[in-house]
This record gives C-alpha cells, structure tokens and sequence, in this order.
C-alpha cells in the first residue's frame, strides 16, 4: 500500500485495482457536451452547466451554435462543425462563447467526432475555461524552467523512496544522468554513500509532513569519487490536491566549500591546541628518555598511530656526528607509542636498543639531511625503506601501513635524530598540514631533548667524580664495623655534595665524617672533594673534633663562599667513647641493645663558611655492640612531612640493633628515601665492636 492506502504496483508497474483520482481535471473543471448530426445537444455535463449558465433542461434539444455562439460568429461555427462531422478530424483551439448571462468568455475546446454501435455518428466537444487553462500553463512553464535552471539539485521521490525526477544540476552533482536515477533509490545511484540517515529522514518527512530543512550529509559521488564532498538537504512531503501523499521533494545544495572551510578552521584549532598541549608536556623534567616519551605521547593519535623517537648514538654519547651518503646511521630507539596497532609496535625498535639503519633507509635520509621524508601513499616496495629488517616490513604490512613520515630533531643547528610517524587506522595520508605540524612538534622536542641529553651528560661527569671522589673504606676499621651509601640524586635533578668518610688515626681510633655542599652539579662535587681531602689531612693531626671544624671553616670561607654542614666523630675503642662535634648537620642517632634508639643531643653549630662561630665537642659512650647512625637531609627530608615527624619515622626503623648493618643501609633508603626528594644521600653505619 502506498502511504495514503491506495493500492499500488510492489514493481512500479500499473496499479492493481482503483485508486484515489487526480485533482487536476478538478482543477481544469472540463466540460462534455455531445451534439447530434443537426448541432443540437444531445449529452450536458455539469461542468457544461457552470462554464455556460445554462441547466441540462434548458440545453438539451437546443440548437448548440444558437445558445453558445454570437451571431457573428455563426457562420464560422457552423462550417467547423460541418468539417468534424465530415471527415472525422478533431479540432482544438480558443473560441469566445457567450454565457447565459450575456457575458462573453474565452473557451478553449477539443472537438470530435463519436460514432456509436448503430453507426450514428455524433459529436463531442471537450471544453475549459482558457484563463484557467493559461494560468494552469504558466505555472507548470515557470516549475518546469525553475526546476530546469535551478543551480540546486531538486528531485521527487515517490513513497518507495525512489527517483520520480531530477533536475540537470542533480545530474551535475550526481555524475549520473536523469534516465539513470528514475526507478532507483538513493542507496543504488550512490553507492559510495552512507544514506542511512538520509533514508530514514525521508521516511520522518513522508510519515510526519513536518519538512526537515538544511540536513548535512557527507560522501563521495561518481562525479567526484576520489575525494568527499558535502551538501545541504532539504525534504518536503508532496500530497495531490486531494491530500493524498505522492512522495517527497528533495533540494540538494553542495556546501563542499564552506565545509571543507569549516574542517580545517577546526583542524586548525585542534592543531594549535595539540601544540600547546605539546608546550606543557614536553620537557617538565631533563631526563632525556622521559622527554622522548613524552614527545611519542603528544604525536599519538592525534598526528600519528605509531610514532618512535630516535636518536643518533653519537649525539646521546656527546660526540658530533656526519655522515656520508654510502654511510649508515647508528641510532639508538629512545621512545616508541603506538594507538592500537601491536603489529607495528613489534616492528620499532625497543627503547634503549641500538640498530644500524643502511644509507637506504629513509630514516638515514631524514637524519644525513636534515630534511624531512614524506610517503604519502606506502607502496609494498616502499616498506624495506622504512622498517629495520625484513621481518619488521612484514609486520608493518600485516599492521596496515599505509602513510610515513619522518621529521628530523634539530636544536641548535645540529641534527640530534628524528620522529618517525606512520599511519594504520588513520585513513587519511600525512599531507603538507602535518608536516608542517610534525616540524613544529619535532623543533619545540629538539630543544627539550637537546637540555636534556646536555644535562645528563653533565650529571654523568658530576656523578663519576661524586663516586671518584667517595672512600671505599674496609667493612672493619679499628674497633668498628662499618656500612655506608651514597645515593644521588633523581635523573632530573643535579648530582649534589653529600659525602662520607672513614679515617683510620693512631692508637686504633677511627674518624667517621658525614657532610653535605650546599648546591649541585660539577661545582658542589668539587667543593666536595676539596673539603674531604682537607678533612683528611686534618684528621691525621688528631685534633679534636671542633678544632677541626675551626680549620674546615676557614677553608670553606675561602672557596668561592660555599657553605657545607658537617658532622665530624672520633671513636676511641680503648676508651669506649666518641667525640663529635656538629656544623650545621642533622643530629646522629645512636642504637644501644636494650635501649630505644635516640638522636644524641649534639649542639647543631652554624654550617661551614659562615664564619666567626666557635664549634664545640660533646662526648658520648659506645660500648661494643652499639651502632652511630650519620646521615644526610636527603634521606629524612620531603615537602610533605614535618621533619620531626621523619626523625620519629627514622628512630624506629632502627629498632633491631642486631641486624646486619647492610641491610639497615638497604632499610633505610628503600623506607624513607622519598620520591619527592631530589636530593642526595650519605649514609653512614658504624657498630662497635669488643677489643680482642
């Protein structure tokens, strides 16, 4: 059934049984009137009626030309009448009738000849108001040129949803001429296009009568089939005069323009903020892998589905690299991130791993360059250029490659490696937008990863002469066991001037030292260094302890104002004591079988290098068996704690005096060592032990 229950053809073929009728013919309101051999009529229609005033009894029997012609045109009647009659030919054209009421109209008439089962011969003439007619005529003129001319594509649809007509600009749009829409639905002349929703639109309409203006839709046509292109549709249900439903109206406006403005003015923005957001995440520490993570992060999924750091393995060592164009490159994967694509993530090179990329590898061109490498369209023979081996090109295949691009990593005038991009799911190859995005995101890394590597390189040198610079004393010295760490600081921050010592005197004595320079970096290592060394010569003079600080003070003062805190021990195993004197450091804490542990109640002193401060020595006992805990504020201070509240914490982590001193070391750091805490720690155990 059709949508207003007339019964219609499941094939588009006639109709099977009656069907509501037309109201055109309403609209015209044609007249019948049939006349007898003599021109008298025989047969009057209502419409005859209404057109010329006159009632069925007052015409019938009546001579035709006496009652509906002028006199005038008497004469001319009469012979058209005698023509049709003769010879059988029809005659059409306008005439001027007089209506009863005397008036005078203009008819438009279709005049023939009837012949019945008898062989009467009589005759029907069909006929209409002509200003009805001509306005009926120029409306369908002035549909058909609009819709003929109309730069919008227009098209009717019937209630199965399929092409009544189109237009010549629908056929521009379509690429599909007019006589192939007829017949077919939307989803068969556009295959390329997803019209669910357009369907079920144009049922809403054709079931609501409510028009649905200005829809967007989205897809590729014959006439454009390589590239997407959008319009705007309009649908308005169309019902005949009787209100029966007929179909739906279509307009299509293409605003592939105006779309194509709106998508990149939003690509533009997501673009922008994809480089702020690169800004704020990139680089927040110098730890030279973490900044690489953090740049493969930014890349994906936004620019790519895979995206891979790497560097030149000159560059990470510190050394300048060049070169030739029949040379490989030696690179080492800092980072890789991928966006559900594991067969490609199986085909990077593992982070921290060094390969050797031929001179034919595009990554070797990016980087031998300074260019970056763009391939639009990935080509089977195009993947051994990309991928490190064999095996990898298989797995990107199997991964669905489809897009490469490699921008290089310049800070400073230098090449330091590349960001390799590719696509899988992203259907859309690289274009000139993420280029010249990916060179964007690559400068603004390059620099972070630039600092980064310099930094650590730095701390590395920091760090070796840190340890160079540090004892590896004996686990028993004198009368003591002794146990010790150093551990520097986090990767994004400098190395500092914590340092400890274990100085065998005369007569079995022993000086335990634990300080800390204030500052970081080559400088403090150095400042370090120098006051070990001089701690060392004084402590051979067997000063006492605060005389000694007296020294170390003066030395200090002198070196480029550095300020370290200090606290210097003397354990005489004979006597079973220990002399200390503090500059500025952390009290130690003594552990005593038997005893709670406790902080010796040492006075603090003012650091070293401040100058004028008289330092002063407290002696306390130790019996074999107790231990003197030294430390350095990097293992009890944090941003989040009081640091009485650390000290507490520190106290009863020392509650078992027979431990072994490793592995209080180990305790120790693992429990109170805190993440927040960028900082060095010297850590210094000494247990007495009885004189044989």
């Amino acid at each position: 059934m059709s949508a207003a229950g007339s019964p219609v053809a499941d094939d588009g073929g006639p109709p099977r049984g009656p069907v509501r009728p037309s109201g055109l013919l309403d609209v015209l309101n044609v007249a019948s009137v049939v006349l007898d051999t003599d021109g008298r009529v025989v047969l009057w229609s209502p419409q005859a009626e209404e057109l010329f005033g006159y009632s069925a009894q007052e015409a019938l029997g009546q001579y035709a030309a006496r009652i509906m012609v002028h006199e005038q045109h008497l004469d001319l009647v009469v012979k058209l009448f005698a023509d049709v009659m003769q010879t059988g030919q029809s005659w059409a054209g306008a005439f001027p009738v007089r209506h009863k009421d005397g008036s005078t109209r203009l008819v438009e008439f279709r005049n023939m000849r009837l012949l019945d089962d008898r062989g009467d011969v009589y005759a029907l003439g069909l006929a209409a108001d002509a200003s009805t007619l001509r306005r009926l005529e120029r409306d369908v003129a002035l549909s058909t040129r609009m819709v003929s001319q109309s730069p919008m594509g227009l098209a009717v649809l019937d209630t199965e949803l399929r092409y009544v007509s189109v237009n010549p600009a629908l056929e521009r749009i379509n690429g599909v001429p007019a006589e192939e829409h007829v017949g077919r639905t939307v989803r068969e002349v556009l295959p390329d296009m997803d019209v669910d929703g357009l369907e079920s639109a144009i049922r809403q309409v054709l079931r609501t009568g409510l028009p649905l203006v200005d829809q967007p839709a989205v897809g590729r046509t014959p006439a454009d089939p390589d590239g997407d292109r959008a319009w705007s549709v309009s649908l308005y249900r169309l019902e005949d005069t009787t209100g029966t439903v007929i179909g739906v109206a279509a307009s299509v406006a293409d605003i592939t323009d105006q779309y194509r403005a709106g998508v990149e003015a939003e690509t533009a923005r997501r673009r922008l903020a994809l480089i702020a957001d690169a800004s704020a995440r990139i680089g927040t520490t110098l730890e030279l892998e973490r900044t690489a993570h953090e740049l493969a992060d930014v890349a994906v999924p936004e620019l790519a589905d895979v995206a891979a750091v790497d560097l030149l393995e000159a560059v990470v060592e510190g050394r300048a690299s060049s070169f030739g164009p029949a040379e490989g490159a030696m690179i080492r994967a800092l980072a890789v991130q991928a966006e559900a694509a594991p067969e490609a993530l199986r085909a990077a090179d593992p982070p921290g791993k060094i390969a050797r990329y031929g001179p034919d590898r595009l990554v070797t061109e990016c980087v031998r360059t300074g260019r970056p490498v763009l391939v639009a369209q990935v080509r089977p023979e195009d993947l051994p250029r990309i991928a490190r081996s064999p095996e990898a090109a298989e797995l990107l295949a199997g991964a669905g490659v489809h897009s490469y691009l490699a921008v290089p990593l310049i800070a400073r005038g230098e090449v330091l490696g590349a960001l390799d991009l590719k696509r899988t799911r992203n259907p859309l190859p690289f274009g000139r937008d993420d280029l010249l995005l990916a060179r964007e995101l690559a400068a603004r890394a390059a620099v972070q990863i630039d600092n980064a590597r310099w930094y650590q390189s730095a701390r590395n040198a920091a760090l070796t002469l840190q340890r160079s610079l540090l004892p590896s004393h004996p686990p028993v010295t004198g009368g003591l066991e002794v146990a010790s760490r150093y551990q520097p600081a986090g990767a994004t921050s400098e190395v500092g001037g914590d340092w400890f010592d274990v100085i065998p005197l005369e007569d079995g004595k022993t000086a335990l030292v634990v300080g800390d320079v204030m500052g970081s970096g080559i400088n403090a290592a150095a400042t370090m260094g120098r006051l070990r060394t001089a701690t060392n010569t004084l402590a051979s003079l067997d000063l006492d302890p605060a005389v000694l600080l007296e020294h170390l003070d003066r030395i200090t003062g002198g070196l480029d104002e550095a300020i370290a805190t200090c606290v210097y021990a003397v354990h005489d195993p004979r006597l079973g004591q220990c002399r200390i004197a503090n500059a500025g450091h952390l009290p130690p804490a003594r552990v005593r079988p038997g005893c709670p542990p406790e902080l010796l109640e040492v006075p603090t002193g003012a650091p070293l290098g401040v100058g004028g401060v008289a330092f002063s020595t407290t002696t306390v006992d130790i019996a074999p068996g107790d231990q003197l805990v030294f430390y350095t504020d990097g293992l009890v201070e944090t941003r989040r704690h009081s640091l009485d509240e650390r000290l507490d914490m520190l106290l009863t982590l020392l509650d078992d005096p027979e431990r072994p001193l490793e592995e209080v070391c180990d305790l120790l750091l693992r429990t109170l060592h805190h993440p927040d805490n960028h900082d060095d720690v010297a850590l210094l155990i000494a247990r007495a032990r009885a004189l044989p």
